[in-house]
Protein backbone atom coordinates (compact mmCIF):
# COMPACT_ATOMS: atom_id res chain seq x y z
CA UNK A 1 0.00 0.00 0.00
CA UNK A 2 1.40 3.37 -0.71
CA UNK A 3 2.20 6.07 2.23
CA UNK A 4 -0.66 8.51 -0.13
CA UNK A 5 -2.98 5.97 0.31
CA UNK A 6 -2.11 5.17 3.67
CA UNK A 7 -3.09 8.98 3.98
CA UNK A 8 -6.02 9.11 2.48
CA UNK A 9 -7.39 6.05 4.75
CA UNK A 10 -6.30 7.92 7.69
CA UNK A 11 -8.54 11.05 6.49
CA UNK A 12 -11.68 8.66 6.23
CA UNK A 13 -11.19 7.56 9.44
CA UNK A 14 -13.12 9.74 11.28
CA UNK A 15 -13.26 10.78 14.85
CA UNK A 16 -16.34 10.39 17.04
CA UNK A 17 -16.65 13.39 19.26
CA UNK A 18 -20.42 12.38 20.41
CA UNK A 19 -23.17 9.23 19.67
CA UNK A 20 -23.80 10.86 16.19
CA UNK A 21 -21.18 13.66 15.79
CA UNK A 22 -17.98 13.14 14.15
CA UNK A 23 -15.09 15.26 13.14
CA UNK A 24 -12.42 14.85 9.88
CA UNK A 25 -9.58 17.03 8.61
CA UNK A 26 -8.83 17.95 5.44
CA UNK A 27 -5.55 17.48 2.85
CA UNK A 28 -4.27 19.75 0.72
CA UNK A 29 -6.20 20.74 -2.74
CA UNK A 30 -4.73 21.51 -6.70
CA UNK A 31 -7.15 24.69 -5.03
CA UNK A 32 -7.43 26.59 -1.92
CA UNK A 33 -10.07 24.68 -0.70
CA UNK A 34 -11.73 21.77 0.56
CA UNK A 35 -11.74 18.75 -2.17
CA UNK A 36 -15.61 18.23 -2.80
CA UNK A 37 -14.75 14.15 -3.14
CA UNK A 38 -13.19 14.17 0.37
CA UNK A 39 -16.30 16.10 1.97
CA UNK A 40 -18.44 13.41 0.42
CA UNK A 41 -16.61 10.26 1.16
CA UNK A 42 -16.22 11.73 4.96
CA UNK A 43 -19.83 12.03 5.16
CA UNK A 44 -20.43 8.80 3.67
CA UNK A 45 -18.29 7.34 6.12
CA UNK A 46 -20.28 9.36 8.84
CA UNK A 47 -23.55 8.42 7.69
CA UNK A 48 -22.50 4.84 7.70
CA UNK A 49 -20.90 4.40 11.08
CA UNK A 50 -24.69 4.83 12.59
CA UNK A 51 -26.00 2.11 10.53
CA UNK A 52 -26.82 -0.46 12.40
CA UNK A 53 -24.14 -3.43 11.90
CA UNK A 54 -26.27 -6.55 11.64
CA UNK A 55 -24.23 -9.54 10.19
CA UNK A 56 -20.73 -8.46 8.71
CA UNK A 57 -20.93 -9.05 4.70
CA UNK A 58 -18.08 -10.07 3.35
CA UNK A 59 -17.51 -7.78 0.24
CA UNK A 60 -19.18 -9.29 -3.19
CA UNK A 61 -21.64 -11.29 -0.61
CA UNK A 62 -25.03 -11.39 -1.95
CA UNK A 63 -27.26 -12.67 1.22
CA UNK A 64 -30.66 -12.05 3.20
CA UNK A 65 -29.94 -10.54 6.59
CA UNK A 66 -26.64 -8.91 6.38
CA UNK A 67 -26.02 -5.64 7.38
CA UNK A 68 -27.10 -3.01 4.94
CA UNK A 69 -25.16 -1.60 2.07
CA UNK A 70 -25.38 2.01 0.59
CA UNK A 71 -27.30 2.32 -2.86
CA UNK A 72 -27.82 5.65 -2.81
CA UNK A 73 -26.50 9.46 -1.56
CA UNK A 74 -27.80 12.58 -3.01
CA UNK A 75 -25.74 15.78 -1.79
CA UNK A 76 -25.50 19.30 -2.03
CA UNK A 77 -21.95 21.42 -1.95
CA UNK A 78 -22.98 24.34 -0.10
CA UNK A 79 -19.60 27.02 0.89
CA UNK A 80 -16.18 25.93 0.50
CA UNK A 81 -14.92 24.23 2.85
CA UNK A 82 -11.38 25.48 4.44
CA UNK A 83 -8.49 22.95 4.03
CA UNK A 84 -6.66 24.25 7.58
CA UNK A 85 -9.74 23.42 9.84
CA UNK A 86 -11.72 21.00 11.38
CA UNK A 87 -15.03 19.56 9.84
CA UNK A 88 -17.86 18.68 11.97
CA UNK A 89 -20.12 16.01 10.66
CA UNK A 90 -23.86 15.67 12.28
CA UNK A 91 -25.42 12.67 11.79
CA UNK A 92 -29.68 12.26 12.13
CA UNK A 93 -30.86 8.84 11.71
CA UNK A 94 -33.82 9.73 9.84
CA UNK A 95 -35.43 6.21 9.69
CA UNK A 96 -34.31 2.81 10.40
CA UNK A 97 -36.65 0.63 8.40
CA UNK A 98 -36.79 -3.21 7.58
CA UNK A 99 -35.74 -2.83 4.19
CA UNK A 100 -33.82 0.98 3.97
CA UNK A 101 -32.31 2.68 6.54
CA UNK A 102 -31.99 6.47 5.81
CA UNK A 103 -29.63 9.21 6.95
CA UNK A 104 -28.76 13.31 7.01
CA UNK A 105 -25.43 14.47 7.13
CA UNK A 106 -24.73 18.16 7.86
CA UNK A 107 -20.70 18.97 7.76
CA UNK A 108 -20.05 22.21 9.25
CA UNK A 109 -17.49 24.64 9.43
CA UNK A 110 -16.90 28.01 11.43
CA UNK A 111 -20.51 27.66 12.65
CA UNK A 112 -22.26 27.51 9.01
CA UNK A 113 -22.90 24.30 7.12
CA UNK A 114 -20.45 23.80 4.36
CA UNK A 115 -21.96 20.07 3.17
CA UNK A 116 -25.18 18.45 3.42
CA UNK A 117 -25.59 14.89 2.29
CA UNK A 118 -28.39 12.21 2.24
CA UNK A 119 -28.08 8.47 2.40
CA UNK A 120 -29.91 5.79 1.75
CA UNK A 121 -28.58 2.26 2.63
CA UNK A 122 -30.27 -1.47 2.08
CA UNK A 123 -30.24 -4.95 3.39
CA UNK A 124 -29.99 -7.16 0.28
CA UNK A 125 -32.68 -8.76 -1.66
CA UNK A 126 -33.59 -10.55 -4.69
CA UNK A 127 -35.04 -8.58 -8.05
CA UNK A 128 -35.11 -7.91 -11.14
CA UNK A 129 -31.83 -7.67 -12.74
CA UNK A 130 -30.75 -5.97 -15.97
CA UNK A 131 -27.77 -3.24 -16.97
CA UNK A 132 -27.10 -0.79 -19.84
CA UNK A 133 -23.71 -2.39 -22.02
CA UNK A 134 -20.25 -1.44 -20.96
CA UNK A 135 -19.07 0.22 -23.84
CA UNK A 136 -15.41 -0.52 -24.99
CA UNK A 137 -12.32 1.08 -23.58
CA UNK A 138 -8.75 -0.20 -23.86
CA UNK A 139 -7.05 -1.87 -21.32
CA UNK A 140 -6.13 0.34 -18.32
CA UNK A 141 -2.63 -1.04 -18.80
CA UNK A 142 -1.91 0.07 -22.04
CA UNK A 143 -2.55 3.53 -20.98
CA UNK A 144 -0.46 6.28 -19.19
CA UNK A 145 0.20 6.86 -15.80
CA UNK A 146 -1.17 9.90 -14.08
CA UNK A 147 2.92 11.47 -13.84
CA UNK A 148 3.44 10.22 -17.71
CA UNK A 149 0.06 11.74 -18.83
CA UNK A 150 1.07 15.12 -16.79
CA UNK A 151 4.50 15.46 -18.00
CA UNK A 152 3.53 15.29 -21.64
CA UNK A 153 1.50 18.46 -21.39
CA UNK A 154 3.64 20.40 -18.36
CA UNK A 155 3.91 23.44 -21.05
CA UNK A 156 -0.37 23.96 -20.70
CA UNK A 157 -0.13 25.02 -17.09
CA UNK A 158 1.32 28.64 -16.25
CA UNK A 159 1.75 27.75 -12.80
CA UNK A 160 5.48 25.52 -12.48
CA UNK A 161 4.19 23.51 -9.22
CA UNK A 162 0.78 22.89 -10.71
CA UNK A 163 2.24 19.75 -12.27
CA UNK A 164 3.17 18.53 -9.13
CA UNK A 165 -0.16 19.90 -6.98
CA UNK A 166 -2.08 17.63 -9.50
CA UNK A 167 0.28 14.54 -8.68
CA UNK A 168 0.27 14.82 -4.91
CA UNK A 169 -3.47 14.93 -5.11
CA UNK A 170 -4.10 11.92 -6.95
CA UNK A 171 -1.02 10.08 -5.31
CA UNK A 172 -3.59 7.85 -3.81
CA UNK A 173 -5.18 6.70 -6.99
CA UNK A 174 -4.18 5.28 -9.82
CA UNK A 175 -5.93 7.05 -12.47
CA UNK A 176 -5.60 6.68 -16.06
CA UNK A 177 -7.53 9.11 -18.95
CA UNK A 178 -8.32 6.66 -22.22
CA UNK A 179 -8.13 10.04 -24.38
CA UNK A 180 -6.20 13.15 -23.83
CA UNK A 181 -7.67 15.43 -20.39
CA UNK A 182 -9.09 18.74 -21.29
CA UNK A 183 -6.17 20.53 -20.89
CA UNK A 184 -4.41 18.29 -23.54
CA UNK A 185 -6.26 19.36 -26.05
CA UNK A 186 -6.90 23.03 -25.23
CA UNK A 187 -8.95 25.19 -28.22
CA UNK A 188 -9.99 22.05 -29.47
CA UNK A 189 -13.57 21.36 -28.82
CA UNK A 190 -14.79 17.56 -28.99
CA UNK A 191 -17.28 14.85 -28.48
CA UNK A 192 -18.54 15.99 -24.20
CA UNK A 193 -17.94 12.55 -23.50
CA UNK A 194 -14.77 11.10 -21.59
CA UNK A 195 -13.24 7.76 -20.02
CA UNK A 196 -10.98 7.07 -17.03
CA UNK A 197 -9.69 3.79 -15.49
CA UNK A 198 -9.17 4.32 -11.95
CA UNK A 199 -8.10 2.18 -8.89
CA UNK A 200 -6.44 2.57 -5.48
CA UNK A 201 -2.56 2.61 -5.31
CA UNK A 202 -2.67 -0.54 -2.97
CA UNK A 203 -5.15 -3.09 -1.52
CA UNK A 204 -8.04 -1.88 0.76
CA UNK A 205 -10.12 -4.31 3.84
CA UNK A 206 -12.99 -6.13 2.80
CA UNK A 207 -15.29 -3.53 4.21
CA UNK A 208 -18.04 -2.60 1.78
CA UNK A 209 -18.33 1.10 3.28
CA UNK A 210 -14.86 1.73 2.78
CA UNK A 211 -14.85 0.77 -1.26
CA UNK A 212 -18.03 3.09 -1.74
CA UNK A 213 -16.61 5.98 -0.10
CA UNK A 214 -13.50 5.45 -2.10
CA UNK A 215 -15.18 5.69 -5.37
CA UNK A 216 -17.57 8.72 -3.84
CA UNK A 217 -13.78 10.25 -3.37
CA UNK A 218 -12.49 9.68 -6.94
CA UNK A 219 -16.17 10.30 -8.59
CA UNK A 220 -15.60 14.04 -8.19
CA UNK A 221 -12.31 14.26 -9.49
CA UNK A 222 -13.00 14.39 -13.56
CA UNK A 223 -16.84 14.22 -13.39
CA UNK A 224 -17.19 18.00 -15.42
CA UNK A 225 -14.39 16.68 -17.72
CA UNK A 226 -17.27 16.10 -20.55
CA UNK A 227 -18.73 19.66 -20.06
CA UNK A 228 -14.97 21.15 -20.67
CA UNK A 229 -14.62 19.23 -24.00
CA UNK A 230 -17.30 20.32 -25.44
CA UNK A 231 -16.09 24.28 -25.58
CA UNK A 232 -12.52 23.12 -25.56
CA UNK A 233 -11.34 24.34 -22.49
CA UNK A 234 -8.48 22.91 -20.49
CA UNK A 235 -9.84 23.83 -16.79
CA UNK A 236 -9.25 24.82 -13.65
CA UNK A 237 -5.83 24.37 -13.43
CA UNK A 238 -5.23 25.90 -16.85
CA UNK A 239 -7.13 28.85 -15.80
CA UNK A 240 -9.23 29.35 -18.79
CA UNK A 241 -12.70 28.44 -16.85
CA UNK A 242 -13.32 28.91 -12.83
CA UNK A 243 -16.00 26.85 -11.11
CA UNK A 244 -17.36 24.47 -8.24
CA UNK A 245 -19.19 21.29 -7.46
CA UNK A 246 -23.08 22.38 -6.96
CA UNK A 247 -24.53 18.78 -6.41
CA UNK A 248 -23.49 15.41 -6.35
CA UNK A 249 -25.56 11.98 -6.74
CA UNK A 250 -24.88 8.49 -6.76
CA UNK A 251 -26.50 4.86 -6.90
CA UNK A 252 -24.57 2.07 -6.09
CA UNK A 253 -25.92 -1.14 -7.80
CA UNK A 254 -23.78 -4.07 -7.84
CA UNK A 255 -20.65 -5.08 -5.69
CA UNK A 256 -16.90 -3.68 -6.56
CA UNK A 257 -13.93 -3.17 -5.43
CA UNK A 258 -12.16 0.28 -5.45
CA UNK A 259 -9.08 -1.17 -5.09
CA UNK A 260 -9.53 -3.07 -8.66
CA UNK A 261 -9.91 -1.59 -11.90
CA UNK A 262 -12.99 0.44 -12.48
CA UNK A 263 -14.01 2.28 -16.20
CA UNK A 264 -15.48 5.65 -15.69
CA UNK A 265 -17.55 6.37 -18.04
CA UNK A 266 -18.74 9.90 -18.40
CA UNK A 267 -20.44 12.75 -20.64
CA UNK A 268 -21.79 15.74 -20.69
CA UNK A 269 -25.77 16.50 -22.22
CA UNK A 270 -26.22 19.96 -21.27
CA UNK A 271 -23.97 23.03 -20.38
CA UNK A 272 -26.08 26.76 -19.75
CA UNK A 273 -27.09 29.26 -17.44
CA UNK A 274 -22.98 28.95 -15.25
CA UNK A 275 -23.68 25.40 -14.82
CA UNK A 276 -22.47 22.32 -16.57
CA UNK A 277 -24.19 18.45 -15.93
CA UNK A 278 -21.94 15.64 -15.89
CA UNK A 279 -23.59 12.07 -15.91
CA UNK A 280 -21.74 8.71 -15.63
CA UNK A 281 -21.47 5.12 -15.32
CA UNK A 282 -18.83 3.03 -13.27
CA UNK A 283 -18.22 -0.34 -15.00
CA UNK A 284 -15.72 -3.56 -13.28
CA UNK A 285 -13.35 -4.84 -15.09
CA UNK A 286 -15.97 -7.55 -16.17
CA UNK A 287 -18.53 -5.62 -17.31
CA UNK A 288 -21.12 -5.43 -14.58
CA UNK A 289 -22.23 -1.68 -13.78
CA UNK A 290 -21.52 -0.91 -10.53
CA UNK A 291 -22.37 2.62 -9.49
CA UNK A 292 -24.56 5.86 -11.67
CA UNK A 293 -23.28 9.77 -11.02
CA UNK A 294 -24.37 13.28 -11.86
CA UNK A 295 -23.41 16.18 -10.75
CA UNK A 296 -23.64 19.37 -11.77
CA UNK A 297 -21.13 22.35 -11.81
CA UNK A 298 -20.87 26.01 -12.15
CA UNK A 299 -18.73 26.45 -15.06
CA UNK A 300 -17.79 30.12 -15.67
CA UNK A 301 -15.27 31.74 -18.26
CA UNK A 302 -13.52 34.49 -16.41
CA UNK A 303 -14.28 38.32 -17.76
Amino acid sequence: MSTALDSLLDLLDLERIEQDVFRGTSRSAVVPRVFGGQVAAQALVAAGRTVPAGVPRALGSARAGEAPLAHSLHAYFLRAGDPGAPIVYTVDRIRDGRSFTTRRVVAVQHGQPIFHLSASFQTYEDGLEHQAAMPPAPDPETLPTTAEMLARHAGRFSDPGMVDRLIEARAAVDLRYVDAPPFGTVGEPREPRSQVWFRTHGKLADDPLLHACMATYVSDMTLLDSVLLAHGRGGWAVGDVVGASLDHAMWFHRPFRADEWLLYDQESPSASGGRGLGQARIYTRDGRLAITVIQEGVVRVPR
